[in-house]
């Protein structure tokens, strides 16, 4: 197996042939799940986890800066006009959902939970 590489194709650093980003493994590795479970739960190798994981190491107050910007950006939430369109949509669209749990239950499966 080729050696896995970190790339940036303009949405910050990721695994080479994903879309996982080294902010996604850290969201992981930060709260100190082992690198198995972080690519179980990704869908990537440990060796991927792992090239991620040296990245994030010679990277690191970059990262951990840029990581900051991220959470600080979805602590702040959607902008108000972002916010009522999506309101707007969940309110037009909540009865559909209902009715989709509505039969799935009836119908024994769990796994469909709509919206």
């Amino acid at each position: 197996m080729r050696t896995p590489i970190i790339i940036d194709r303009g949405r910050g650093p990721e695994i080479a042939g994903t879309r996982i980003t080294v902010y996604d493994i850290w969201e992981y590795a930060s709260v100190g799940h082992h690198h198995t479970y972080i690519a179980v739960v990704l869908g990537v190798s440990s060796l991927q986890v792992f090239a991620a994981l040296e990245y994030i190491e010679q990277h690191k107050e970059e990262v951990l800066a840029d990581y900051q910007k991220i959470m600080d950006r979805i602590a702040r939430g959607h902008p108000p006009e972002v916010q009522a369109k999506l309101d707007a949509i969940h309110a037009k669209y909540e009865p559909l959902w209902a009715e989709r749990r509505k039969k799935a239950l009836e119908n024994g499966d769990a796994s469909d939970h709509g919206g």
